[in-house]
């Protein structure tokens, strides 16, 4: 049975999609950007700092579904610039600092509300 899972300490979907939802144990997170939930701003400047909040609000994610960081298993990182790519890798690096999941990363051209930086996930139990 899919179970959507929702929270407001991530920022709220901002088109007809849910945060995130649980199927068979397993856990997609759909694309985050850097919106900090309480402002509903955009947070930072720098690859850096959007990237930090991406994962915080992945992590907020994650609890709310009942999952850890470690059972993330994928995830996908799109940026706008992958000049930046060492950038967002140092604060990737250091949330995912054990046994990191599975990842691609890629430039696009453009993503929601002109952020730097976005990251979807996919976790299982």
């Amino acid at each position: 049975m899919k179970k959507i899972v929702q929270t407001s300490k991530a920022p709220a979907a901002i088109g007809p999609y849910s945060q995130a939802v649980i199927m068979n144990n397993m856990l997609f997170v759909s694309g985050q950007i850097p919106v900090n939930p309480d402002s509903g701003e955009i947070t930072g400047n720098t690859v850096a700092e959007q990237t930090k909040q991406v994962l915080i609000n992945l992590e907020a994610i994650l609890r709310e579904a009942g999952f850890e960081k470690s059972e993330v298993v994928k995830t996908t990182c799109y940026l706008r610039d992958m000049g930046k790519f060492v950038e967002m890798n140092e604060v990737y690096a250091g949330f995912f600092s054990a046994d990191p999941p599975a990842r691609a990363a890629v430039e696009v051209s453009r993503l929601p509300k002109d952020v730097l930086i976005e990251i979807e996930a996919i976790a299982m139990k």
